[in-house]
């Protein structure tokens, strides 16, 4: 067997690229394009690595001939998973400012609380969600429903969020209260890294979910978070999401997009009450 070397870039042929780009967009709805070529090269690099399969080729020859069953190992290697606990601040300031409060007073008889982190990676997304909502909940979290779904394509991310071990990097820039009351340091080995609490992972529940698949919760959610994930769909799955995310939200919820997605059409049906932060009218 070749190894392959960066000089190689030529054996990623346009047919093999094409097809990558086809079977992504098909599982996954994620569009990759030309300018997206040198993430694929790398990715594609590291899966023959270890896989130990001599050519880009051969490796779509077998995509091709076992897709069912390649299909979650090469999605959870090509898709980029890129996430930081309270990233894009502003939308946690909204929530523990004027929605929590909110929802605190106008849930005050069911007591009922539902958010869903749609693209949660790693997971720093929904703990820091969690984190948010029992700083808003204080001494009265214990009589509330509250409750914090997770979801994502890749099993691997899914699972790590689930464990909630990071490094001690991870959490540097977390104000050391938040830090100290919601992660345990490590000791030996570990003392490098911390593990979320108890009190914060008993509020997420972290599930697999493609989302151009069909959705199991039924919802109504108060508030969905759904941040850098859209720029990798094209404007009809867009459209299809936010019609779905919009069925799902309760009457006045919020939908959270990332810094650099908007809803473009479907705005009509949204209030913007925020940067990125849409209401659902009532």
């Amino acid at each position: 067997m070749t190894a392959l070397h960066r000089d190689d870039s030529a054996s990623l042929s346009e047919d093999d690229f094409n097809y990558i780009c086809q079977f992504v967009y098909k599982s996954a709805g994620i569009v990759l394009n030309a300018s997206k070529r040198e993430m694929v090269y790398r990715r594609l690099t590291r899966i023959v690595r270890e896989r130990k399969i001599g050519s880009f080729s051969e490796y779509c020859r077998l995509l091709r001939a076992q897709s069912e069953q390649e299909e979650s190992y090469f999605i959870n290697a090509i898709t980029t998973n890129l996430t930081s606990f309270f990233r894009e601040q502003h939308h946690f300031d909204y929530l523990s400012q004027h929605e929590l409060p909110k929802l605190l007073e106008t849930k005050k008889e069911s007591k009922r609380i539902r958010i869903w982190s749609s693209a949660s990676s790693t997971g720093e997304e929904p703990y820091s969600i969690a984190v948010t909502l029992l700083e808003a909940l204080g001494t009265q979290s214990s009589y509330w429903d509250a409750k914090i779904l997770a979801t994502d394509i890749d099993s691997n991310v899914v699972a790590k969020g689930k464990a909630g071990v990071y490094s001690l990097k991870n959490v540097e820039d977390m104000p050391n209260n938040l830090k100290n009351k919601y992660f345990k340091k490590g000791r030996g080995e570990y003392e490098s890294q911390v593990r979320a609490e108890n009190i914060i992972k008993e509020l997420i529940t972290f599930k697999q979910l493609n989302l151009l698949d069909s959705w199991p919760m039924q919802g109504p959610f108060d508030i969905i978070f759904c941040r850098n994930v859209l720029i990798y769909f094209d404007k009809k799955t867009q459209s299809a999401l936010f019609e779905r995310y919009y069925n799902l939200l309760a009457p006045g919820g919020l939908l959270l997009l990332g810094h650099s997605e908007s809803l473009g059409l479907y705005q009509q049906y949204f209030e913007n009450v925020g940067r990125t932060i849409f209401r659902k009218p009532f």
